[in-house]
């Protein structure tokens, strides 16, 4: 992976990386394509697909509702706070939306 293409998706994250960060990011990338590469050819012929290698039972507790985080805290590293809510930029050209 080069570096133009670890900015790329650095830039879709919202990452600010370093050109060192970058650099190893990419070193990293690339190392886990050519491994994903390298498990492409192995042959799987015959092998049922598994959700999990070992056999794990249900580990999820019960839905119970629990202590939420206060606005501020919860909004703290929001790029963009409108109020109590994260400000996020329009999808629809506001003339598209339907009038109330």
């Amino acid at each position: 992976m080069d570096l133009n293409e670890v900015r790329k998706v650095a830039r879709l994250a919202r990452l600010e990386l370093s050109d060192a960060d970058l650099n190893r990011m990419a070193q990293q990338l690339s190392n886990i394509l050519a491994y994903v590469d390298q498990l492409k050819e192995l042959n799987t012929d015959g092998i049922e697909p598994l959700a999990h290698p070992l056999p794990v039972q249900n580990v999820f507790r019960e839905d119970v509702p629990g202590e939420s985080l206060p606005v501020d805290l919860a909004l703290a590293n929001a790029p963009n706070r409108v109020g109590n809510f994260f400000g996020v930029p329009s999808v629809l050209d506001p003339a598209d939306e339907p009038s109330h």
